[in-house]
């Protein structure tokens, strides 16, 4: 069993920065593809970004590349998304969540899911 839980979120206008933190419980942190995906009020969920564990390969959705880096110290079992240049459309309810293996974008693939965290941007 894995435990996740993100903080970090908050309002920032646009053109800020946030840090968004993902604690994980469990001794095989490194064995899991950490993931970031959110979801804005009457959207589906959407990934964000992926760190695979082994190897620190990552993935990012388009609209975030260049902007948003994700990042994971094990040695803490924490995974990290810094969100830098923030835009209105970044407004959502960020997860993390949690797979052993490969990551991937499709969230029925993730085992663990943390509750969330709000990001709110402002114009």
């Amino acid at each position: 069993q894995v435990q996740l839980a993100e903080s970090g979120g908050g309002l920032v206008q646009a053109g800020g920065s946030l840090r968004l933190s993902c604690a994980a419980s469990g001794r095989t942190f490194n064995g899991y593809a950490m993931a970031w995906f959110r979801q804005a009020p009457g959207n589906k969920r959407e990934f964000v970004a992926v760190i695979i564990g082994s190897s620190g390969r990552t993935d990012y959705l388009d609209s975030v590349k260049g902007r948003f880096t994700i990042s994971r110290d094990n040695a803490k079992n924490t995974v990290y998304l810094q969100m830098n240049s923030l835009k209105p459309e970044d407004t959502a309810v960020y997860h993390c969540a949690a797979k052993t293996g490969w990551g991937t974008r499709g969230e029925y693939d993730y085992d663990y899911w943390g509750q969330g965290t709000q990001v709110t941007v402002s114009s």
